[in-house]
């Protein structure tokens, strides 16, 4: 069996496992951001003593505020991430923000409810009767929840700018965006994928323009799970074109080769909604090269990470190729050295003369 079809049945979802991290570092930073506040608002005076008594064991205290925290942070990630993700998907900005806000508002609120009664029960030793009746007093007379709810807003806008910036620019971007790292441009050696729609422009007439913009957002959305379980990072898509990139190395080559198995193993598993809503099911074809290319923000109105290089231009022309050699994944003698390939995995198809490059390009195609 070959590595790519053990990955194939594999038990679990890379991408699942990716969305239970993030979701745990939603949890975990929230609930270390919360009990920085809570020291602050402790030794500032800015803490109520209705709530919290100067006499009060603080760990005990702490404990049971941030394992508070740390659960409800647990379930609200998880709405986030993959829940509205989903459900919110074909929606329109202004109605996912809203969604978003409400759930999120209402999770704060249930967030502070419990820290509070749990606090009155388990820590002041009063009854749950009392503790509700303190927390009506302290909701409608002190406005207690008005003081609470602004940090959690401020917290919830921040980490949906993280998704929604991390979701543009492909996992790991948003920290170094953030740490200024490709301010100046940077040479780094990297894995390209150009992958696109085969025989779209007769589907594209059949269908007419509306149809097969929703097809071709279907088509997208299916095989870029796919492409992610294997680690793949979206460069951009154009049209029903997406260009997907690994950092350069064996492992991720092997990775890069896998990831076309696993989108169309994505894809099969619509193939029932493909044919009942368009009645057509998506083909592919795809180039893979490796070697260097130029990364660097730009713009200024709208700024975006370019990626630039011969490297970049050579994967667009070997995907070309595989409409004219007739072959669905072809890939550079770059990426055969680098996997040690034999030739009953890529079969040579000879020196290519790539359009737009002055000499020739060894050329294989992958038995997969």
């Amino acid at each position: 069996m070959s590595k790519a079809t053990r990955s194939l049945s594999a038990d679990g979802s890379k991408v699942r496992r990716r969305e239970r991290k993030i979701v745990l570092a939603i949890a975990v930073s929230w609930t270390i951001v919360d009990y920085l506040f809570f020291l602050w608002r402790k030794e500032t005076g800015l803490l109520s003593e209705k709530y919290y008594s100067p006499d009060t064991n603080i760990a005990r205290e702490v404990l049971l505020r941030e394992l508070n925290v740390f659960v409800i942070s647990l379930i609200i990630g998880y709405f986030l991430v993959v829940v509205l993700r989903n459900y919110l998907r074909n929606s329109s900005l202004w109605y996912n923000l809203f969604i978003k806000t409400l759930i999120l508002i209402g999770f704060a609120f249930i967030m502070n409810v419990f820290i509070y009664i749990t606090y009155e029960w388990l820590i002041a030793g009063r009854t749950l009767n009392r503790a509700f009746e303190r927390l009506a007093d302290n909701v409608f007379r002190d406005r207690w929840l008005l003081k609470k709810m602004p940090e959690w807003i401020i917290l919830f806008i921040g980490t949906m700018l993280a998704i929604e910036v991390n979701e543009k620019y492909s996992r790991g971007v948003f920290l170094n965006i953030m740490l200024g790292k490709y301010l100046q441009p940077l040479e780094e050696r990297r894995i390209i994928m150009f992958l696109d729609l085969k025989d779209s422009t007769p589907i594209a007439e059949r269908l007419g323009s509306k149809e097969y913009f929703k097809f071709i957002r279907d088509f997208i959305h299916y095989i870029s799970a796919g492409l992610m379980e294997q680690d793949g990072r979206i460069y951009q898509y154009v049209g029903d074109e997406i260009v997907v990139w690994w950092p350069e190395s064996k492992a991720n080559a092997r990775k890069a080769v896998d990831s076309l198995l696993t989108a169309r193993k994505h894809l099969h598993k619509q193939f029932d909604r493909f044919k009942r809503s368009y009645d057509t099911f998506p083909e592919y074809k795809a180039g893979i090269h490796a070697g260097m290319v130029t990364v660097g923000q730009v713009g200024i109105v709208k700024k975006d990470l370019v990626m630039s290089g011969d490297a970049i231009n050579t994967a667009a022309r070997i995907r070309t190729a595989c409409t004219e050699t007739n072959h669905k994944y072809l890939v550079s003698k770059d990426i055969v050295d680098l996997l040690s390939m034999e030739d009953w995995q890529a079969e040579p198809i000879g020196p290519i003369e790539l359009k737009g490059k002055n000499e020739v390009i060894e050329l294989f195609a992958l038995k997969i």
